[in-house]
């Protein structure tokens, strides 16, 4: 027979599964995250794993939701105390460096990535594409920012710049001060 836990227990045995899913995921990718190494973590047995998430996907898609929900909610803070193009300068900067910490926000065109887009279920798919979009909206959804250009293409250059975490490695250059000096150059050509 299972052991059953109290609210409490369910509460911290989830977020101790979703906080090693985060790190095993940003060390080692999806395919090598693995629900025994988890539960191990969280102090559960692999059946009570199924407790709390009904797959390793749903899992994932947690995690994933949860990271993007986070850094959203946080650079809206920023822009909300600053409401003017410096304020989304600082949001961007701290989004760059969410995602530095955090490789599966952008590592999403991997081959570990598409192993587990394929594994998702169509609601799991949905909830993802969702967070997504809320990203994409982070800086076009808010009245105080006067855009000198097309929405689509400022979405494209915010976009763009954010990818440059994938060159970190090879730049001659510190990666985040390089981000911090494309911002602040760029930020006068989109931004009123």
């Amino acid at each position: 027979m299972s052991r059953s836990f109290t609210k409490q227990e369910k509460e911290n045995i989830k977020k101790s599964l979703t906080k090693a899913c985060k790190q095993s995921w940003t060390q080692y990718g999806y395919k090598k995250t693995g629900i025994d190494e988890l539960c191990k973590q969280a102090g559960i047995s692999k059946g009570a794993f199924y407790l709390f998430f009904e797959s390793k996907e749903a899992l994932f898609c947690e995690v994933l939701c949860s990271v993007q929900a986070e850094i959203c909610d946080a650079a809206c803070q920023v822009m909300e105390q600053r409401q003017n193009k410096y304020g989304a300068a600082e949001a961007l900067k701290l989004i760059y460096r969410a995602y530095e910490e955090n490789r599966f926000l952008y590592d999403s065109d991997s081959a570990d990535y598409l192993v587990l887009r394929n594994k998702l279920s169509q609601k799991q798919a949905q909830k993802m594409e969702a967070s997504s979009q809320m990203g994409r909206r982070l800086f076009l959804d808010r009245p105080y920012l006067l855009w000198k250009v097309d929405a689509d293409l400022a979405v494209s250059v915010i976009y763009a710049l954010l990818m440059n975490v994938k060159n970190k490695e090879i730049l001659p250059y510190s990666h985040r001060e390089t981000f911090d000096f494309m911002v602040d150059h760029l930020i006068d050509s989109l931004l009123e």
